[in-house]
């Protein structure tokens, strides 16, 4: 097969979850079929640029100006240029099916020429972007989960707020048709998808909460890649309990949704012995991250900064327990099945997807979210007894792989191809 992934963005220019992912997968693919990217850069004029990365993509990084949160939704709606250079690409590559990344930045259009030409397309749900336009399904103006448009008074709010225009229901609400139009736009192309892809049963719920029929979504969850040579690194039954000192660890985003300043919270009040280190990008939100410091005066608490993959793996294995004290819907996080992998628990709030990955009082503990004080508890509650801690080790059951997850994507491909009708002449 042929096989053109198309994404916003990608490596180097953007590092993330949803280009890692990509880049896994495509170069993963390359063994058995023909896989090329395409992806919008942040460039002055217009452009189109096609390279061979070392991995054996072929990738076209096409360009239309300088990316900013205003013209990356406007291109939703119209951009002849990038799409000029789509068809360019689909003339040259010829792709027998295109797995659509994410399409923020990137016009609508494309899905059209894709439909033109009979290509069938299939989309992963990496986010909720398609739903929200801020991605996360997570308010701008003032932090907390939202539940979806509400006649699309609070997305113009939003994207408002977003903007830096400050907090208006008046003026947000003259934005309302807008965000309106957008969910009319974007809607049909996810109903003539062949397939729409969600990591998780949750993500697959919002969708069918958005109206989409159940049977249009796959639950296909991502994998992971196991450190070489390891396998499955569960812990054996007959490893005795850990010592009654506490090691904490929290990987992942330096943001306030992440909730790491609940965590900080919860360990303050613990008594000395426990140590916590928190693993992330300090520079992404630096007043944030400037907080935490200044929140965090439990002498345990140790700031590492932003890790390398070969540096998270260790991490994870000294540690009794990963904490994951998300405020928000996360979609995957890959991070909880990276601890299962080295056979750390994990402790984590109960919103979203964490009900999903872990299994109280089999695999892990959960929390509820902003809940600093029954976090506490429970972490007082593994320092002072830590054979729950052995416990939780031995439910930890195996994770699912890289390998399995290409298995599953590869036949979807072959169903999207096999369905496609011939070009009319």
């Amino acid at each position: 097969m042929r096989i053109l992934h198309l994404l916003h963005q990608y490596l180097p220019e953007y590092v993330g979850g949803t280009e890692l992912y990509t880049q896994t997968v495509a170069a993963a693919l390359q063994t058995n079929h023909s896989n090329a990217i395409f992806y919008r850069l942040s460039r002055n004029g217009a452009g189109l640029h096609q390279r061979q990365d070392p991995d054996g993509l072929t990738v076209w990084a096409a360009w239309h100006g300088r990316v900013s949160p205003t013209s990356r939704f406007r291109a939703t709606f119209r951009d002849p240029a990038i799409h000029h250079a789509f068809t360019q690409v689909l003339d040259d590559f010829q792709p027998d099916v295109v797995h659509v990344q994410h399409l923020m930045g990137l016009p609508a259009s494309l899905l059209n020429a894709l439909r033109q030409r009979r290509i069938p397309y299939l989309v992963t749900l990496h986010d909720y972007w398609w739903l929200c336009a801020n991605a996360q399904l997570l308010t701008n103006y003032d932090e907390t989960v939202c539940a979806g448009p509400h006649y699309w008074l609070n997305c113009g709010r939003c994207a408002l707020a977003r903007a830096g225009k400050g907090d208006s229901r008046l003026l947000g609400a003259g934005l309302a048709p807008l965000l309106a139009a957008r969910e009319r736009l974007l809607r049909p192309h996810l109903h003539h998808a062949h397939t729409l892809i969600a990591p998780t049963r949750f993500v697959q719920t919002i969708y069918q909460q958005m109206g989409l029929s159940p049977e249009q979504i796959t639950v296909l969850p991502h994998g992971i890649e196991l450190p070489v040579g390891s396998g499955q690194l569960i812990v054996s039954s007959e490893q005795s309990p850990v010592s009654p000192s506490l090691r904490l660890c929290y990987i992942g985003g330096i943001a306030p949704q992440k909730g790491v300043h609940v965590l900080i919270e919860a360990v303050n009040g613990l008594p000395e012995g426990v140590a916590l280190t928190i693993g992330g990008d300090m520079e992404t939100f630096p007043e944030y991250a400037a907080a935490l410091r200044t929140q965090a005066t439990h002498p345990g608490i140790t700031f590492l900064g932003r890790l390398s993959r070969e540096q998270v793996w260790p991490q994870l294995r000294q540690s009794d327990a990963l904490v994951v004290p998300t405020l928000w819907y996360e979609t995957a996080s890959l991070i909880v099945q990276e601890a299962f992998a080295v056979g750390t628990p994990v402790i984590a709030s109960r919103i979203g997807v964490m009900p999903e990955r872990i299994q109280d009082g089999v695999d892990g503990r959960l929390f509820p979210a902003g809940d600093a004080a029954a976090l506490r508890a429970i972490l007082l509650e593994m320092l002072h007894s830590p054979h729950h801690l052995h416990t939780l080790r031995q439910g930890i059951q195996p994770v699912f792989t890289v390998s399995e997850h290409l298995t599953g994507l590869e036949r979807v491909y072959q169903l999207a191809v096999s369905s496609r009708q011939p070009t009319a002449h």
